[in-house]
């Protein structure tokens, strides 16, 4: 596994290290002391998969607040995304900065997102499943977004949305 710092502060691209031979390849995607050497997190009780039928979908941006913020291992096992961090931690150097990364079923990329940053993603083709683990538990009291076509944050989204839910299009703007 390596991993790349991205220009936002605690967050990494890890790029897997496939062995490869006539059946296909085999890749780690978590290892905790290569984590742990490294300060990130090494705890996920809870994993999850989003599923999305049509390119265009947008799914985000979501974070969940103290004590319950999260830090999410990102990777795409089916299809292409478009995945875009935001850092909402008040005293970050990168505070209010985002970045964005394709993650696809072929380019072996997972992402690492600290706590205290929101995360979403725009599919870039039809039938995307999205992997999750994360660090904390989800609790539903704790949940927040911001929207996604925020003007103060300027997005560039690669896409026209096509599919997105009506809690994502209800969150308030980054200042509110």
């Amino acid at each position: 596994m390596r991993f790349i710092p991205t220009t936002l502060k605690d967050a990494h691209i890890i790029e897997l290290e496939p062995a490869r031979d006539d059946r296909g390849f085999f890749a780690r995607t978590l290892c905790v002391d290569a984590f742990a050497e490294r300060g990130l997190e090494i705890q996920y009780p809870q994993h999850s998969i989003s599923y999305s039928a049509r390119r265009g979908t947008l799914r985000g941006l979501h974070f969940q607040r103290e004590p319950h913020s999260e830090a999410k291992l990102i990777r795409c096992t089916r299809g292409a995304i478009l995945d875009v961090i935001v850092d909402i931690r008040r005293n970050s150097p990168s505070f209010r900065r985002w970045q964005t990364f394709e993650l696809s079923s072929t380019n072996c990329r997972e992402l690492y997102v600290p706590k205290g940053f929101a995360h979403g993603f725009q599919t870039l083709c039809d039938e995307v499943e999205v992997s999750y683990l994360i660090s904390t538990r989800y609790a539903p009291g704790f949940a927040g977004g911001i929207r996604y076509d925020d003007p103060a944050l300027g997005i560039e989204w690669p896409l026209p949305v096509t599919e997105i839910s009506e809690r994502d299009l209800r969150w308030p703007s980054f200042s509110e």
